[in-house]
C-alpha cells in the first residue's frame, strides 16, 4: 500500500476550523447536516475521494456529500467545464451545446428496456420528484401515490406525506391522497417474515392496501431501487417486477426514485438495471452533477407529451438545464463513462463490502452487512439476536474516532450508509477499512459500544 491516504495533523477540529465555525455559528440558522455538526471541521480543498480541512488535517471521504461527489473534489474536467461556461452565459433555458451533449448522453445511459429518452431539467431532488408527480397526473388523469416506508423523495410540502419516516411529525396535515406501503427491508422485516420463504409477503401487503385504503385512483408508485436514507436497504432482486406488477394492475405509472442509485453508484448505470425493471418514469440527480445542483425527470416520448405537463412553462423551472449547470452535468456524467467510474464501483465496492462483512462476525455490534457498488448499509446493533438499534451516544463515539483517524463516515446513526466517491481506489478503501477496524476494536474493548 502507498503512503497513508488519511493524515491527521492537528486532532481535529483545528484551532483554524473551530474558529471559522465560531463565526459562522451567530449568522447560520440550525438544521445543517448532522455530520458537519457532529465533526466541526471547515474544509479547505479536495482531491478525488480526500478531503482537507483549513488546518491541514486530510481525510478519506465515504459520505461524498450524500452520494453527492460522484467524480469527488477537484476533477480537472469539471472544473474546466464550469470555468469556461462561467465566461460565457450561466443562465436561461436556451439551447446550449452542453445542454445537447448532457441530454444526449443520458438517453444513452438509461435502461435500454425502457425507451427514457426525454429530460426535463431541475436544481433539486424534490423540485423533480414533485415534477415526476405531475407528470404522472397528467398522463393517467389520476391523483393518488402510492410510496414506502423508509422512502426518501425530498423535503417539500407536495412529497413530505410520502417520506416514510416519522421526519414529518410536527409539520401538520400532510397532502391528502398520498399512501405508504411496507418497503422489502428484509433485515427488519415489517411484517416479521423471511425472505424468501415469505414470497414476497409485503407485496402482497401493498395489493391489498391499494384496495383499503385508497380511493382507487393511482397515478403512480414511487420506489427507491435501493432505499439510501433508510439506511441503503436493498431489496431482493424480485421486488421490483412484483411492485411494477401491482402498480400495473391499478393503472398506474412505475416511477424509479435514482436521485441516490444513478449514475454509476451501484455498480450499474441505474439501480433498476439490478433487477431488469423498466420504469415509466426516472427522477434523477445527485451523482448527475458530481456536486453541481441539477436533477431531472425522464421518461419516454408518449408521458411526456401528456397535457397539460407538456404545455410551455409547465414542466419547467428557473434554474433548470441553465447553461452552467448542463455544462457542469455534462462534463460529470462524461467523466463517469469515459474513466469507467461504473465499473469503479462495481470493482471496489465489492471488494470493500466483502471486507465490511468480515465485521459482523469479528464485533458484537454489527448486525447486517449489505450493498451494491459503493453503496453500502451496515446495521450497528445493541444485541444481535434482537437486532436493536446501537444508541445514538455509541454510534456518535464510533463516529468521531473514526473522524479523529482520517475517515469520515455517517457511522453517527444505526443505520450506517457508507456512499464514498465513484473515485475511491481500491487502496483507498482498503486503508478506510483498516482504520475503521481499529476504531472498532477500541470501542469494542472499552465496551462503548454498551452505551445507552
Amino acid at each position: 500500500m502507498p503512503d497513508k491516504f488519511a493524515r491527521i495533523d492537528v486532532p481535529p477540529p483545528g484551532p483554524r476550523s473551530r474558529a471559522l465555525v465560531a463565526a459562522e455559528k451567530p449568522h447560520l440558522a440550525p438544521g445543517s447536516q448532522h455530520v458537519w455538526q457532529l465533526a466541526g471541521v471547515a474544509v479547505e480543498r479536495g482531491q478525488g475521494a480526500l478531503l482537507e480541512d483549513v488546518d491541514g488535517n486530510r481525510y478519506i471521504d465515504l459520505v461524498a456529500g450524500i452520494g453527492v461527489a460522484s467524480l469527488g473534489y477537484g476533477h480537472p474536467r469539471q472544473a474546466r467545464a464550469i470555468a469556461e461556461q462561467a465566461e460565457k452565459v450561466i443562465v436561461g433555458s436556451y439551447t446550449t451545446a452542453p445542454r445537447v451533449s448532457l441530454l444526449e448522453r443520458i438517453a444513452r445511459l438509461t435502461p435500454a428496456n425502457a425507451n427514457l429518452t426525454r429530460t426535463q431539467l431541475y436544481s433539486s431532488g424534490a423540485e423533480a420528484v414533485e415534477s415526476a408527480l405531475r407528470l404522472a397526473r397528467s398522463y393517467t388523469k389520476k391523483f393518488e401515490v402510492v410510496s414506502f416506508w423508509g422512502g426518501f423523495h425530498g423535503k417539500t410540502q407536495g412529497v413530505l406525506g410520502l417520506m416514510g419516516s416519522d421526519f414529518k411529525h410536527g409539520l401538520g396535515p400532510q397532502q391528502p391522497g398520498l399512501h405508504l406501503v411496507p418497503y422489502a427491508d428484509c433485515y427488519r422485516c415489517p411484517l416479521k417474515t423471511s425472505y424468501p420463504g415469505c414470497g414476497l409477503a409485503c407485496v402482497d401487503f401493498m395489493r391489498q392496501a391499494l384496495v383499503r385504503q385508497t380511493a382507487g385512483s393511482v397515478a403512480a408508485v414511487l420506489v427507491e431501487p435501493i432505499q439510501g436514507t433508510a439506511g441503503n436497504v436493498v431489496p431482493p432482486d424480485d421486488y421490483l417486477p412484483a411492485v411494477k406488477q401491482v402498480a400495473r394492475e391499478v393503472g398506474a405509472l412505475f416511477i424509479a426514485d435514482e436521485m441516490i442509485t444513478g449514475f454509476g453508484r451501484t455498480g450499474k448505470a441505474f439501480g433498476v438495471e439490478h433487477s431488469g425493471v423498466a420504469p415509466d418514469i426516472m427522477t434523477i440527480g445527485k451523482g448527475l452533477g458530481g456536486g453541481f445542483p441539477v436533477t431531472g425527470v425522464v421518461s419516454t416520448p408518449e408521458i411526456v407529451a401528456a397535457d397539460p405537463w407538456s404545455r410551455p412553462s409547465f414542466s419547467s423551472s428557473s434554474f433548470g438545464g441553465n447553461p452552467l449547470a448542463a455544462a457542469a452535468a455534462d462534463a460529470a456524467v462524461g467523466a463517469m463513462v469515459d474513466e469507467d467510474l461504473i465499473g469503479n464501483a462495481e470493482r471496489v465496492g465489492a471488494g470493500m463490502l466483502a471486507q465490511l462483512r468480515g465485521f459482523a462476525d469479528k464485533f458484537p455490534f454489527v448486525g447486517d452487512v449489505r450493498g451494491k457498488g459503493l453503496m453500502i448499509g451496515i446495521d450497528l446493533v445493541a444485541d444481535k439476536a434482537s437486532r436493536a438499534p446501537l444508541s445514538k451516544k455509541a454510534c456518535e463515539i464510533i463516529f468521531k474516532r473514526a473522524f479523529a483517524r482520517g475517515v469520515i463516515t455517517m457511522a453517527y446513526t444505526p443505520r450506517w450508509r457508507v456512499n464514498p466517491p465513484l473515485v475511491l481506489s481500491a487502496d483507498q478503501a482498503s486503508e478506510a477499512v483498516a482504520l475503521l477496524d481499529e476504531v472498532f476494536t477500541e470501542v469494542t474493548e472499552r465496551g462503548e459500544w454498551r452505551i445507552s
